[in-house]
């Protein structure tokens, strides 16, 4: 069984973001830019096996 997370981040942090939760063993299952209101946020889903 697989569990997901979605976070949203900037992507100035989002390469941080990606590696502090691949070392929790978390992967990228995609990503998605998000126009919200004046600012631009990026969605990234991740998954990992339960």
């Amino acid at each position: 069984m697989k569990e997901y997370k979605v976070i949203e981040t900037r992507r100035h942090n989002a390469e941080k973001l990606m590696n502090d939760m691949a070392k929790q063993g978390w992967e990228v299952v995609s990503t998605a830019l998000w126009i919200k209101l004046i600012s631009h946020v990026l969605l990234i889903t991740f998954s990992k096996e339960v």
